[in-house]
């Protein structure tokens, strides 16, 4: 599961789009004479943003017409969208219906050719991720790694971003402003924030409860589930293809439990407990978030002052200037200015901002290590910069709505989907103190299930397991061996739910295989998705770097030098997978 992008940082995607034909990207994979990616990436980032920016504004999804069918229509930059009719309750389905908004890159392979394979589905993570957003931002890199024959899909689930009804428990953004996010926070049991958490999920959830008690019946995973195989079936195909991250993996273990004889292929990645989803739970996603910030000290201490600012001579000395670090911004904040925006690197945002880099080690680990440095000899500005949005405005400007995801939907689904828990301040007071006894990285996240404290009392009729299911065809799930949310160990518990999946391994830190260039991981996923073969059980594939240092050569394989071992297949595939893993998940809502 994963705190998903915003569109602001989702749109990082593009830079890489737009470079992905040139020769120049090569030199991203090596870095810049420093060894810098992130130089490059700036020096294409403003005129590349602006394009896509525009491309976006220019578009509205009011121009696409709701069809029982799938229709067509171009859209964006390259891409093209649709809009289809499916029941809002499967239980009546000539009754009221919902409208999915979708997304493709489509083959450039005719249908009608024997080489054509269908539809992808991706689904994001989230819960509350935009299908669309990561498609029409990132989907030619996923159209390089699965190969030509494929459309690469994205939709936007039941009640999120461009489909409709959507989720949204205010009534003007404005209010949803001024009220304050529900993002990633530190709960301080001795300053009252655990009571705090509990009295806001009363309230908001009673609005929850006010304006959306029609509607929340029917937002949830196993209705989604049903939704990607009607968009399946709308393709004239009678079996899903799927590849889905963090949530994205709850949801494809879903469907395979709900329809197993209806899989072509499903890569499920940076896998989720799903029993322990369902149960409202969230007590073993830190299994392995202590062994990825362990990378980071052990990656810095190796790679010395000219590659991370933050060093020390050793992992633990590191360490250690952490923990002074945190205690000195305890007792004394540091205000910071810039040219966005303004506010405090206190406790609670360093805390959070080094979690959320967690994620995406690769993407953000040097920008940390300069953070770090530089908050500790009293500058705040990019360690603040890390996790910084544009402040709220109110626009009287016509046209086209910008659609933003909403904090509203990850509640929603995920509150939906789990057990009602109780709303008794000291049983989460306890459960507090029980997350915060197994990780320190409990004090963010207990907050999720604080989230669904007061959730309005709806019917639990939906899916909700048993998670087995002798699937059409294998399954081939994902973990990494540092995942700080979706440890490696919920992959194979998950697995042995499906007779024949098979668990890949990719050695590296950060959440689902996307965060770390693995050309060996990818190669696999195209094998998976084009001809079904699946790695031998045991499979361990290695990265071409650490988050800290340029491409090695430590393997023949997928490590030599690209200019002299590497095919024209597999140029292209570690320059999308480069590009990938080089674009950070900034804070917003989604908690997997």
């Amino acid at each position: 599961m994963v705190f998903a992008p915003r569109n602001t940082t989702l749109l990082a995607c593009i830079i890489f789009v737009a470079l992905a034909s040139s020769p120049f990207i090569f030199q991203i994979l090596r870095g810049d004479t420093n060894g810098n990616f992130s130089t490059l990436y700036d020096s294409f980032e403003a005129g590349v943003l602006t394009a896509t920016t525009g491309a976006r504004a220019k578009f509205s999804w009011d121009s696409v017409p709701p069809s029982d069918h799938l229709v067509w229509h171009d859209c964006y930059t390259e891409h093209q969208c649709a809009r289809l009719n499916v029941p809002l309750n499967y239980s009546d389905p000539y009754g009221e219906k919902a409208i999915i908004a979708l997304t493709r890159i489509p083959s450039p392979l005719p249908v009608g050719s024997p080489w054509y394979r269908g539809p992808i589905l991706f689904n994001p993570g989230g819960p509350g991720g935009s299908g669309v957003d990561l498609v029409v931002q990132a989907g030619k890199l996923f159209s390089t790694i699965v190969g030509p024959q494929f459309d690469v899909l994205g939709f936007d689930p039941r009640g999120v971003g461009h489909s409709v009804p959507r989720v949204s428990f205010f009534e003007t953004a404005a209010e949803r402003a001024l009220w304050g996010s529900v993002g990633p926070h530190v709960l301080d049991a001795s300053a009252g924030e655990v009571a705090r958490q509990w009295a806001r999920s009363k309230v908001i959830n009673g609005l929850a409860g006010e304006r959306l008690l029609n509607l929340l019946p029917h937002i949830n995973t196993d209705q989604t589930a049903r939704d990607m195989l009607r968009i399946t079936e709308a393709h004239g195909n009678e079996k899903l293809q799927y590849w889905g991250f963090s949530y994205g993996t709850v949801l494809g273990a879903t469907f395979a439990a709900m329809f197993p004889d209806k899989i072509e292929r499903m890569i499920i990645d940076g896998v989720v407990d799903v029993e322990n989803y369902y149960a409202t739970l969230w007590t073993n996603n830190l299994l392995d978030t202590d062994k990825t910030m362990q990378t980071f000290f052990d990656g810095c201490a190796e790679a010395g002052p000219d590659d991370c600012p933050f060093y020390a001579p050793t992992a633990e000395d590191i360490s250690r200037n952490l923990t002074n670090l945190y205690n000195a911004i305890r007792k004394k904040p540091v205000p910071v200015r810039t040219k966005v925006s303004y506010g405090l690197v206190d406790y609670n945002r360093l805390r959070t901002t080094i979690f959320m880099s967690l994620y995406t080690p690769y993407a953000t680990f040097p920008a940390l290590a300069r953070g770090l440095a530089d908050l500790a000899a009293g500058d705040g500005r990019l360690l603040f910069e890390m996790e910084e949005f544009p402040p709220f405005q109110c626009s009287c400007d016509e046209g086209p709505p910008r659609i933003d995801i909403v904090d509203e939907a990850y509640a929603a689904i995920l509150c939906n989907d789990g057990v009602d828990i109780s709303e008794s301040l000291g049983d989460f007071e306890k459960y507090f103190k029980h997350l915060t006894e197994k990780s320190s990285w409990g004090e963010l996240w207990s907050a999720i299930r604080g989230n669904c404290i007061s959730w309005p009392r709806l019917p639990k009729s939906h899916f909700q397991g048993p998670f087995t299911g002798n699937t059409s065809f294998p399954i081939l799930l994902i973990g990494n061996t540092a995942d700080p949310v979706t440890p490696l160990w919920a992959a194979k518990k998950v697995s042995k739910g499906y007779p024949g999946s098979v668990v890949l391994t990719q050695n590296s830190p950060g959440h689902s295989s996307l965060t770390a260039p693995s050309l060996c991981t990818q190669k696999y996923i195209r094998r998976y998705f084009t001809d079904g073969t699946l790695p031998d059980r045991g499979t361990v594939c290695e990265v071409i770097k650490s988050p800290f240092s340029q491409i090695t050569s430590k393997t023949p394989t997928d490590q030599t030098p690209f200019e002299n071992n590497w095919t024209s297949d597999e140029r292209d595939i570690l320059t999308a997978i480069t590009a990938l893993s080089m674009i950070s998940r900034s804070s917003a809502p989604y908690p997997l």
